[in-house]
């Protein structure tokens, strides 16, 4: 097992010193000591996987030295792009350290989103190129640190990315000492809640990938409710609103609700532009916002540092509300039914989650077909 303060001290050792990317679970302690110990400056969590290969690219170009970008596994989808015509040999040849998440991995237990991207995640960087190394649990601090100057070693001399490839319990625990928080009222469970009895009884709800689908799944058990209404977007993060945006254009006699996150809104931003000018009526986007990534630590966005509503308001939305109170909730809730949309509801929430959430006991397929036979009924 790796020690993170010995790993981060040998990446400043190696002149490492600047780090972007989205959190990952498998990565949460190692997000978690770099929040803590590099100025924001210096540690800047990106909208999008993406980005973060700009963000990594531009500080390149600007000082001649490597950043880190961390990511989970899926994130190599947003990241394909950049890699292949920013950072490759073929075109600048710009090095940069990935550490990537590996979820999914074969033979292990882990859920169905991560199943195929587990299996394809070293195939992906051996297409691209891109020389990796795998770190798992059994590794020690001296090995550690050989992969990490020959990781170095190698960026230098081919001016080209390399990826360190980190399994489950790769890193020791570290628990974040500072851990930012907000006083609101309700937790995204009870604002869910809220909402989903404030709908119309033909009403559709898509939720983003997370802690809010498992909470909206345990919500229909609670109260004894058919799931066939939900699609539960277990994966593909940021793309719950298209998804949703895609059913309400095609079912516009049934209201569609869109629960969505707020770092999974920021991840695809522009999917609000597209909602705004499509102008379907039947829209009704449900922004949860606690300012964190809560589903891999609780990493800040910068979900309270924007105004949502101006942003969807200039994308064309046609009423746009914000609420962090049950009693200003329960008054919104009944609203949104009689305002023609698109609307968006932002609701602000504090993070967390119980301890003894559970996950949807039905699969992915499961859940589409049921739910596509109650939009078709």
């Amino acid at each position: 097992m790796v020690v993170i303060k010995e790993f981060y001290n040998e990446l400043l050792n190696n002149d490492i010193s600047f780090f972007t990317g989205v959190p990952d679970s498998l990565l949460k302690s190692f997000c978690a000591y770099i929040k803590e110990n590099v100025s924001s400056e210096k540690n800047i969590v990106s909208a999008n996987e993406g980005n973060a290969i700009g963000l990594a690219a531009g500080y390149y170009l600007a000082s001649k030295k490597i950043a880190l970008v961390y990511m989970q596994n899926s994130g190599l989808g947003n990241a394909l792009n950049p890699l292949v015509s920013l950072a490759d040999k073929l075109v600048y040849s710009i090095p940069m350290l990935l550490i990537i998440g590996w979820r999914g991995e074969p033979n292990k237990k882990d859920e169905p989103q991560h199943k195929k991207q587990g299996i394809i995640t070293i195939e992906t960087l051996e297409m691209l190129g891109i020389k990796y190394e795998v770190l798992d649990e059994v590794i020690n601090n001296d090995e550690m640190k050989l992969k990490v100057k020959k990781a170095y070693i190698y960026m230098i001399e081919n001016n080209s990315p390399y990826a360190l490839v980190i399994k489950k319990d790769t890193f020791d625990e570290y628990q974040l000492k500072n851990n930012t928080t907000f006083d609101f009222q309700m937790t995204r469970e009870e604002a869910i809640e809220i909402v989903i009895s404030k709908m119309k009884k033909n009403s559709v709800a898509v939720s983003t990938t997370g802690m809010a689908s498992r909470e909206l799944f345990e919500l229909r058990e609670k109260h004894k409710e058919n799931h066939s209404r939900d699609f539960l977007t277990v994966g593909s993060m940021g793309h719950a609103s298209q998804i949703a945006l895609g059913i309400a254009l095609s079912n516009k006699d049934k209201e569609v609700y869109c629960i969505d996150g707020d770092g999974a809104l920021l991840m695809h931003l522009g999917g609000l532009a597209i909602i705004g000018n499509q102008e379907p009526r039947n829209f009704r986007h449900i922004l949860i916002n606690n300012g964190a990534h809560d589903s891999v630590g609780g990493q800040e966005t910068v979900g309270f540092n924007i105004d949502a509503l101006a942003i969807a308001k200039a994308c064309g939305y046609k009423e746009c509300y914000s609420c962090s109170s049950k009693a200003e909730l329960l008054k919104l809730s009944e609203e949104i039914k009689n305002v023609e949309g698109p609307v968006l509801l932002e609701i602000k929430v504090k993070k967390g989650s119980r301890k003894d959430l559970g996950r949807p006991i039905t699969t992915p397929i499961e859940n589409k077909e049921a739910f596509m036979k109650y939009l078709n009924e």
